[in-house]
């Protein structure tokens, strides 16, 4: 999911790593496709050392994909309004797919906080953070093209609503993980922390942004995980 400005992707490869990595938390990707969250790692010969909440864990290096920066922005705090960057595009989109405008804002603001040119390390492009192979299906040209990005994340967005019988928690967990992993594990949120931290995110971000524009006091939000 997770995207500002062009980033990159740490490869297995760069083994001459030999300390710790102090530092901000970053995603160990590993090739079953887990992704752990860990604040820090360190090269042990032929295994990885990983700091991760609550101790260590040790991976053959082997295992490991990639290690990438975990990708977090602080999410808008402003309801929708006509202040609002490409509000426009924002309802049109939710008209033409029976949307909520508010949750197309929350998805642009997690996903790129509005930032159009917007590259993750896994390829995914402009302000609802498209994957390639996605844009291709939703008919997108240009990923980086306001109009076009908005159109196809929505789009994206309502299909999985459809797939999983308007069960926006599946839905938004197959946006940043995939259809495939959800349907991988029984139709439930996969357990990799970044997607249920995602979720989590954009449920706490809508259920504000819908409170606040109603005049009330923010509630708890209604998804959760199964």
């Amino acid at each position: 999911m997770r995207l500002n400005f062009p980033r990159y992707a740490v490869a297995t490869g760069l083994f001459l790593l030999s300390s710790c990595v102090p530092a901000r938390a970053d995603y160990v990707v590993l090739r079953s496709g887990a992704r752990l969250n860990v604040t820090g790692y360190e090269i042990l010969g032929d295994r990885y050392r990983l700091h991760v909440e609550g101790g260590v864990a040790e991976v053959p290096v082997a295992d490991i994909l990639a290690i990438e920066p975990e990708e977090i922005f602080e999410p808008s705090t402003e309801p929708l309004t006509d202040k609002t960057p490409f509000q426009k595009l924002i309802h049109d989109a939710a008209a033409r797919y029976n949307l909520d405008p508010t949750l197309i804002h929350s998805v642009i603001s997690i996903e790129s906080n509005f930032n159009p040119k917007a590259v993750s390390p896994k390829n995914a492009r402009g302000l609802m953070q498209l994957m390639p192979r996605t844009a291709e299906l939703m008919g997108v040209k240009d990923s980086f093209d306001p109009g076009q990005n908005i159109d196809g994340g929505s789009h994206y967005l309502s299909d999985l609503l459809k797939k999983y019988k308007n069960d926006l928690t599946l839905a938004l967990a197959a946006y940043n993980a995939g259809p495939a992993s959800v349907d991988r594990y029984g139709r439930r949120v996969p357990p990799y922390l970044e997607t249920m931290k995602y979720v989590q995110r954009i449920a706490k971000t809508y259920a504000k942004l819908k409170a606040d524009a109603a005049g009330v006091a923010s509630s708890k939000p209604s998804l959760f995980f199964r």
